[in-house]
């Protein structure tokens, strides 16, 4: 079965933790696995209000994301995309994890894509994750102390 690989968080240096662990760290998911498919249907359903409320903002939010596929040949990765900025033909935005299975593209870059390619999208309001359907599955495949230090650390509540 082909595996996906999905970055849990970003952000990291706008998050403080007492502890250290790679931020960018993967999780490979079966590409039929049916919670994943469940969470990026249910994060493509909200996308509109979600691209509503991050064209302005509310003073209590920061740190809008999207989750997008880059696709490397037979290998598939999703990254989070932040800033990103609507265009009259799709998205652009900068690529914030350094990737682990495709090659195609690098930390940093602008990445210009498609609405299709959003597999995800996240905020934070009050202290507290909002959106992250797919971080929420991923905390449930981890181990129970890893699942736990990002609940903490990052205001998970899934």
């Amino acid at each position: 079965m082909l595996r996906i690989a999905f970055l849990l968080i970003s952000l990291a240096a706008s998050l403080a933790s007492a502890q250290q662990r790679d931020d960018d760290e993967v999780v490979l998911v079966g590409n039929r696995d049916p919670e994943m498919i469940v969470a990026i249907r249910t994060a493509r359903a909200e996308l509109d209000q979600f691209l509503a409320l991050a064209s302005a903002p509310p003073a209590e939010t920061s740190g809008y994301k999207l989750k997008v596929i880059v696709r490397d040949g037979e290998s598939t990765e999703h990254f989070w995309v932040t800033p990103f900025s609507r265009e009259p033909n799709g998205f652009t935005g900068t690529l914030a994890n350094d990737p682990r299975v495709v090659r195609n593209v690098k930390a940093g870059q602008t990445l210009r894509f498609a609405r299709d390619q959003i597999s995800d999208w996240g905020y934070v309001r009050n202290g507290r994750q909002v959106g992250s359907f797919t971080v929420c599955v991923l905390l449930k495949k981890m181990p129970a102390e890893q699942a736990t230090y990002y609940r903490k650390n990052y205001g998970f509540d899934c």
